[in-house]
């Protein structure tokens, strides 16, 4: 089991906007005013690019796919949460919450995979937006491949059954808690609390207001070897210090890739901290994060399939 992978997935938008049917599950969407639709995709292409750009840059194997035009999928940028790509081979296609970011699973993108790796299955969940219930990819669960333990902090993205199930069918062991913002709503992914790399976690446990959810965290944590990275609020609610991703190129290089804004949010010891496991890549996507409420780790769905 390997917990990077230096081949990735990223949409081009070509519909980016403030989405107003999630925005009442997210609460880190902001909609900006005195742009125009125009300036705002305009802005978020150029950072999207940009980002593609860094990232190869490393020798990161960024694989670009154009959303598309119609129907209008202003999430478009954050495949991670409709599709993931796993190390037995199975492809799997999450249920989402909201109806038009449903529109966002292609077939044709599934078949772009198909013919570039192998692949042995593909797992789709879909019927399940039927009955209301939403497990939204490596949004909702962060992976510990290395102990094959996933974490999922539940909301109304993340349905505590349908998780469960899921870690029993891909044979990992399900650990469920719950995270708070500051006006006490239910955070809207797991990706944004927290995020694991090779030996060690970043984690904004003020979150966890259940004293013993936190002690069950921070025993897993322990048990796995990971060192524990604190986030404060502040850094993780204001400034997505939480979504980060771990990648590695085709020099087996690890890489922490996170927006330029989580990157300044960090204070310098815990710069250090990652540095012992992870070189810091940070990108500059403020307009996308801001508008969008996911940063750099949601912009990414990882490709751990092998190569034909």
């Amino acid at each position: 089991m390997r917990q990077s992978t230096s081949n990735i997935l990223m949409v081009r938008p070509a519909s980016f906007q403030f989405n107003h049917e999630t925005a009442q599950s997210n609460e880190f969407q902001n909609n900006i005013e005195g742009y125009t639709k125009e300036e705002i995709l305009r802005t978020a292409q150029s950072e999207f690019d940009t980002m593609v750009t860094e990232l190869s840059v490393e020798k990161i194997n960024v694989m670009v796919v154009e959303d598309t035009l119609k129907p209008e999928k202003p999430d478009a940028i954050f495949p991670n949460n409709w599709i993931s790509m796993n190390q037995d081979g199975t492809i799997t296609i999450f249920p989402m919450k909201n109806l038009n970011r449903q529109l966002e699973k292609r077939d044709d993108i599934v078949k772009l995979i198909q013919a570039k790796y192998n692949v042995t299955k593909i797992l789709d969940l879909s019927e399940y937006e039927k009955r209301d219930e939403a497990l939204e990819g490596t949004g909702s669960i962060v992976f510990d491949h290395l102990n094959r333990i996933a974490y999922a902090c539940l909301s109304p993205r993340t349905d505590l059954n349908l998780f469960n199930n899921y870690c029993t069918q891909i044979g990992y062991e399900p650990v469920s808690f719950h995270a708070y913002d500051n006006n006490n709503s239910l955070i809207y992914h797991t990706n944004v609390v927290m995020c694991i790399g090779s030996g060690y976690v970043l984690i904004g446990l003020d979150t966890v207001k259940d004293p013993a959810e936190r002690e069950i965290l921070k025993a897993k944590f322990k048990a796995t070897n990971l060192e524990i990275i604190y986030l404060t609020n502040e850094q993780l609610l204001k400034n997505f210090a939480g979504n980060m991703l771990q990648l590695e190129n085709m020099d087996n290089e690890l890489f922490l890739v996170m927006s330029r804004r989580a990157f300044n949010a960090l204070s310098d010891s815990q710069k250090i901290q990652i540095e012992k496991y992870a070189a810091l890549l940070p990108v500059s996507i403020d307009l996308i994060e801001t508008i969008g409420g996911g940063s750099a780790r949601c912009m990414i769905a990882e490709i751990f399939l092998e190569k034909k």
